[in-house]
């Protein structure tokens, strides 16, 4: 590893003599400059890993030297510690404010080498990460690229999603800050986007934007963002909550949700295996949870609703009768005619499967589906969902009480309209009357 250099500027040749005595426990090459006009000359001429200075000195004061440092592009990078005898409280600000660590000279025995220490390592983490800022005002990419960089951070920027995707794909940032309102592809869809590749699904995203509403703050972070800046925001806020979220604790935790999806993957596939296996042991029942979790599906991405929430049917289409696990053979896969007391039992099966369910608590958005699958779309079906809402679903619009995803879930016992079972006790989909009421239906669902 290359050795580190630092400067340190000061007007006492003392203090700078006991600054490189501590700094020796350091592998550092130093440099000094009697005042800050001599030690601007020098940062600018030269490459250090840190900068060490005094504030009260002739020509050019510590302050003064900070601000130039950090007002250009080629230094603004480099980390600055004041360490000055004038400890009042607006002495500190002014230190904070041009984009400093502060250390009172009292300090130094005991708290020089582990604040330096300190500084050079997260100098060496902030360098190695890449910010990507995507946003279609030229002047906030600016803004915010200027005092990002001012942390020592690599920027990228994009003017909107459709051209950060395409730039991420040969330089992949490790967090992205972006707006929600662009041209031709807005922020909801460049989240999206990012969300559904698993080359960039773990990188942390960030919406800077206008819009303070709840439900659009709601809606970014259900498509997978982890923070929302109300825009117009402070810049030392930004820079805080940059450094929070590339934090090790943070990339981990980042890690622990992709392994949780996975397991979670995995879960659905073995639920779903079993599904199919039960169904596999009738032909009237074989395949009939694919294929009403693609119509469902389908029929969803005509709302034009997002990509997880078509997901989302789709795994409440393949699990929406995993209760009958709970019925008896005798009953499932009885050929006559079922009567009162067996398809009583038979209604059961909703419920049993939404129980099943329940503890897994990722399947929340799952159950609901699972429990009121057997909603009917002439509003007689026999879930407790019909039972507490008397409107029924065959009006103009769908109920405004109930979800979308459940509407939809009307669909599941027509695709038994390909089955022949001749003592079914479902009502008889396959007549030209039905079937219009089906698809008047499905597009009311859909307004």
């Amino acid at each position: 590893m290359a050795k580190q250099n630092i400067l340190i500027v000061d007007d006492s040749q003392m203090m700078r003599n006991i600054i490189k005595g501590f700094l020796a426990e350091f592998d550092c090459d130093t440099m000094e400059a009697s005042d800050g006009k001599m030690g601007l000359e020098l940062a600018r001429n030269n490459h250090f890993d840190l900068i060490i200075t005094d504030v009260e000195m002739p020509h050019k004061n510590g302050i003064q030297l900070c601000q130039e440092l950090k007002g250009n592009n080629s230094t603004r990078g480099i980390p600055i510690l004041i360490i000055s005898s004038f400890d009042s409280e607006d002495d500190i600000n002014k230190g904070f404010q041009s984009g400093a660590a502060y250390l009172s000279k009292d300090e130094i025995t005991r708290q020089l080498y582990t604040t330096v220490e300190t500084i050079l390592s997260k100098s060496s983490f902030n360098t190695s990460k890449r910010i990507m800022i995507v946003d279609d005002s030229a002047m906030i990419r600016h803004l915010v690229a200027t005092e990002l960089s001012k942390s020592g951070y690599q920027i990228l920027t994009a003017k909107n999603g459709s051209d950060a995707l395409h730039k991420i794909k040969s330089s992949i940032p490790n967090l992205i800050l972006s707006d929600i309102d662009m041209p031709i592809m807005n922020g909801f869809e460049f989240c999206e986007a990012v969300q559904n590749d698993n080359r960039f699904k773990t990188i942390p995203f960030v919406v800077m934007s206008a819009n303070s509403d709840r439900g659009h703050m709601q809606r970014m972070l259900k498509r997978g963002a982890q923070a929302y800046l109300v825009k117009p925001f402070n810049m030392d806020q930004v820079t805080i909550l940059v450094d929070k979220m590339l934090s090790d604790h943070f990339v981990m935790l980042l890690k622990d949700r992709e392994r949780l999806d996975s397991e979670r993957r995995m879960m659905l596939s073995t639920i779903t295996s079993l599904v199919n296996a039960l169904e596999a042991r009738d032909t009237y029942t074989k395949g009939h949870s694919t294929a009403v979790a693609k119509i469902a599906a389908d029929l969803l991405k005509l709302s034009g609703a997002s990509s997880q929430d078509v997901q989302t049917i789709l795994i409440g289409g393949h699990l929406h009768d995993i209760g009958k696990i709970g019925i008896s053979d005798a009953i499932l896969l009885k050929p006559g005619r079922l009567n009162k007391q067996e398809f009583d039992c038979i209604k059961q099966h909703p419920d049993i499967g939404a129980n099943i369910l329940a503890p897994i608590e990722s399947l929340t958005d799952i159950i609901p589906m699972v429990r009121y699958h057997n909603e009917r779309m002439d509003g007689k079906g026999y879930s407790q969902w019909t039972q507490r809402v008397k409107d029924p679903p065959m009006g103009k619009n769908r109920s405004p009480q109930m979800p979308l995803t459940l509407h939809l879930q009307s669909v599941f016992p027509w695709q038994y309209t390909t089955i022949n079972r001749e003592d079914s006790q479902l009502p008889d989909y396959t007549t030209p009357s039905y079937q219009v009421r089906f698809e008047t239906y499905s597009r009311n669902c859909l307004l």
